[in-house]
């Protein structure tokens, strides 16, 4: 857990300081190399993921994956993907400064030409989410694998499967939703940031 969401480079240095004796290079080659053969069989998308893209498709809502990946593997999960669901890939190779830098969703911004500040990332780690923010975007926290505090103006939900589009309109517009009360039974916590 110590890893996720965290650059190869940094988990190749991690896990050389934890005994592992190869080359931070071999280490992320070999990582990059077991991870798409995995994709190729099945790639292991949240509930709710590929139901989400397609109502994003069909509403022709234009939209990047920015990950820490490198390429190689980025594009194999993307061709496993329904056809046309990213417009652009932000890829650890990418850029020079890493989640949780602003970097990556600012260049996804500007690929997908729109103001970062009219987008909404999705998120699953505690680098992306700050990374989401610092760049301006307005921010969705998946409670997928690791809890999410409470911080000002992030919403947060438990599974993709309880958004949509209107969802995701209501979050560029400023609403601020804790989905993880509709999961639970309850209303949402809705307000302005």
């Amino acid at each position: 857990m110590q890893l996720f969401g965290t650059p190869l480079s940094t988990a190749a240095e991690v896990l050389q300081a934890e005994g592992v004796e190869m080359s931070s290079e071999g280490i992320v080659d070999f990582l990059i190399s077991r991870v798409i053969a995995q994709v190729e069989v099945e790639v292991p998308w949240q509930p709710g993921a590929r139901e989400l893209l397609a109502e994003l498709r069909e509403r022709g809502v234009p939209c990047a994956l920015v990950t820490m990946s490198y390429r190689s593997l980025a594009e194999s999960v993307v061709r496993k993907a329904p056809r046309g669901s990213f417009e652009t890939l932000v890829c650890g190779d990418d850029v020079t400064h890493a989640k949780p830098h602003p970097e990556p969703y600012l260049l996804a911004a500007q690929r997908l030409g729109v103001d970062v500040r009219r987008c909404v990332a999705i998120e699953d780690s505690p680098t992306g989410i700050a990374s989401a923010r610092a760049a301006g975007a307005a921010t969705l926290a998946v409670e997928a694998v690791l809890p999410v505090p409470t911080l000002p103006g992030l919403s947060r939900t438990p599974s993709l499967a309880l958004l949509d589009i209107d969802v995701l309109s209501r979050i560029v517009a400023g609403d601020v939703m804790d989905l993880r009360r509709r999961a639970a039974g309850r209303q949402p916590i809705e307000g302005r940031s």
